[in-house]
């Protein structure tokens, strides 16, 4: 058994979704070439940068990328900052549907 459950799980035996499904479903909606898997990504990223006031270490984290400039840094950075990703994870959800999400810093009335 996996340590955890997946999001998306795929289509056998609990793996994960396959890195290709996304795309598959991209080119199903009449999108193919137009836009690409990278460009969620990348509005995320933009997002969470330019209209929360979250941490990039957390932004970078929730990516999946890895944080720190140097080694010794990297060392020891050991958290997964799990509950500041998730309260991320949350407002990016409820701006995805357009709710107003709790840790957004309105910049005008």
């Amino acid at each position: 058994m996996k340590p955890f459950a997946f999001v998306f799980p795929g289509q056998y035996g609990g793996d994960p979704l396959c890195n290709q499904m996304l795309l598959r479903v991209l080119r199903n909606m009449g999108l193919g070439g137009k836009i690409t898997t990278h460009g969620f990504r990348a509005t995320f990223k933009t997002w969470a940068e330019e209209k929360t006031p979250y941490d990039s270490k957390v932004i970078e984290k929730a990516l999946s990328h890895t944080i720190g400039d140097s080694e010794v840094e990297r060392t020891y950075m050991r958290g997964a900052l799990l509950e500041k990703r998730r309260a991320l994870m949350d407002d990016w959800a409820a701006y995805c549907v357009g709710e107003t999400a709790t840790n957004v810093v309105k910049l005008r009335a």
